[in-house]
């Protein structure tokens, strides 16, 4: 893997193919979990059309699923059914793209430390995740951190489904910054599990999603934990604006830093 993925902006969408094609990007499509957008079947099947009409390979794509209040290990039936409905939502709409694989949040209240309540969570999302995985077996579910003060719970759960094929960690370096205070230290404990990476930066306080090199992460700390643990996954630069994201591409090229070579290359196919 190693190979950049960018958010495509669907105001400027022959601008964000040009930028992929100069870097030999990915897309990994952000407007999908939108319940404006996941409600209007006219506007969706609209979205969808346009991401198709492109001529681009969408095979190593990936998309962002639904996450705002998704909570599919609730004890509240309805509540659980909701947030079953949004994960099928972003399944299907990914089937309809032909893309790689899906990225969701853990849903963790963080602060919560309850072993009835980790032991709840880490039960019913082997459940559920392992019955989409077998019903998509051609889609990666990818599971990623949000506010998350710890690995423990997700590396629990990628241990437990370690034989499905098509699920793995999708590790967000920022936010395991800002609410886990220790990257490296999430990616150590990860490693065996991490397939996509999202990486921008940040104040230490808030999710800016700023460029790359216009926050306070350690950059030349981040590549050297990667490669100390001699992992390749794909990596979203997770920026707000196209000009962002290529001045972080732009950053971690000049510097060598993963996924790009240690000579500033591009990052392999």
């Amino acid at each position: 893997m190693g190979r950049l993925h960018l958010i495509p902006d669907p105001v400027r969408l022959e601008e964000s193919r040009a930028i992929a094609d100069r870097y030999h990007a990915c897309f990994e499509y952000n407007d999908f979990y939108v319940p404006d957008l996941l409600d209007d079947s006219d506007a969706l099947r609209e979205r969808v059309r346009r991401y198709l009409s492109l001529d681009r390979d969408r095979s190593a794509d990936t998309l962002h699923g639904a996450f705002f209040d998704v909570t599919v290990h609730s004890e509240d039936p309805l509540i659980r059914g909701v947030s079953e409905r949004r994960v099928y939502q972003s399944m299907n709409i990914a089937k309809r793209l032909g893309v790689r694989g899906v990225v969701f949040h853990t849903g963790t209240i963080p602060t919560f430390f309850s072993s009835a309540y980790e032991e709840n969570w880490l039960r019913a999302n082997r459940a559920f995740w392992l019955t989409v995985c077998e019903r998509y077996p051609k889609i990666e579910v990818l599971m990623e951190n949000m506010f998350d003060s710890r690995p423990d719970l997700l590396s629990a759960l990628a241990r437990e489904l370690r034989q499905v094929p098509n699920f793995g960690v999708c590790l967000d370096y920022s936010h395991a910054g800002i609410f886990g205070k220790d990257p490296p230290a999430w990616v150590r404990s990860l490693a065996p599990y991490i397939r996509h990476l999202h990486i921008n930066d940040h104040d230490g306080k808030a999710d800016l999603h700023e460029a790359v090199g216009g926050g306070v992460t350690d950059w030349s700390l981040f590549d050297r934990t990667i490669r100390e643990e001699k992992i390749n996954p794909s990596v979203l630069i997770e920026t707000k604006s196209l000009e962002k994201w290529e001045r972080s591409a732009q950053y971690m090229q000049k510097s060598g830093w993963f996924p790009f070579a240690g000579n500033g290359g591009t990052p392999p196919c």
